[in-house]
């Protein structure tokens, strides 16, 4: 640990601290969706992102796709955020290639539907593995490295607002998990401050992802009833993975500085009417 504090960051430009130049961050579950808008909006920012996604084939299109259009490096690997010698060779594979890490995002993570009273032991236990010990895991790896780096780093962690409360949309450990990552980001807060890194959770609320339209499928009620539901929400629509990158972009860089263990709501002030 530590002895400085956080870098008081008061006197730095605008322009300085929405920048990532020179930054190094992580991404998991980074080749499409939330984590592909993420992944472009940090490159966008002037950070090298290292792509960490089950299909590394996808990852390392989705890598240099995010390259060409940024002209940053970018690159990819095949790694199941459960299998923790894979998540740690890439981390240690990107702090050998750019020489540091300052920000991982752990966005890898499944939303099934199922009935609690129905519920198997299996279909529990996917889902808090993935969502809840995949974060884990990854946020471990990453502290590791920022740790033994010296440098203020950020750990931002895709919740849910689901995390928050529930609905009836037969997802039980699904909410139990998004709530337990707040939790864990909690924890992550106040035990790894000391050593300037920080822990915010983003929870989007409804978002229009590849995920959303595959369960979706080709049913247009379905799709509508969506939209729908998006237009009683106090900024009357639902949101798009953008949306959920930009809120990334705030979390990861200094202009959010004074910020840590919080959980961000993203969902176009659902919450509140709900």
């Amino acid at each position: 640990m530590t002895d400085e504090a956080i870098p008081d960051v008061s006197d730095r430009p605008l322009s300085e601290l929405q920048s990532l130049t020179g930054r190094v961050a992580v991404v998991t579950g980074g080749s499409r969706g939330i984590g592909e808008a993420i992944c472009l909006r940090l490159a966008e920012a002037g950070a090298r992102v290292a792509i960490v996604d089950l299909d590394g084939d996808a990852a390392a299109a989705t890598a240099k796709s995010v390259s060409e259009r940024h002209g940053v490096p970018c690159t990819g690997y095949a790694a199941n955020v459960l299998d923790r010698p894979a998540l740690a060779a890439a981390a240690d594979g990107t702090v050998e290639e750019w020489g540091r890490l300052d920000i991982w995002v752990n966005n890898a993570g499944i939303y099934p539907a199922a009935k609690l009273i129905e519920m198997t032991d299996d279909q529990w236990d996917q889902t808090l593995d993935v969502n809840l010990k995949g974060t884990f895991i990854g946020a471990q790896e990453a502290a590791r490295r920022m740790v033994a780096g010296g440098r203020p780093g950020a750990i931002v962690n895709i919740a849910s607002i689901s995390g928050l409360r529930s609905s009836r949309g037969m997802r039980g450990h699904y909410v139990a998990s998004k709530h337990g990552v707040i939790g864990l980001t909690k924890s992550l807060a106040v035990e790894l401050g000391g050593d300037r890194i920080r822990a915010l959770a983003v929870a989007p609320g409804t978002i229009m992802t590849p995920g959303i339209m595959n369960e979706a499928g080709t049913d247009p009620e379905w799709t509508a009833a969506i939209h729908e539901m998006g237009r009683g929400f106090p900024l009357g629509r639902v949101g798009t993975a953008d949306d959920i990158a930009r809120v990334v972009l705030f979390c990861a860089s200094d202009m959010s500085m004074f910020m840590t263990g919080s959980a961000v709501l993203a969902e176009a002030g659902g919450d509140a009417v709900m």
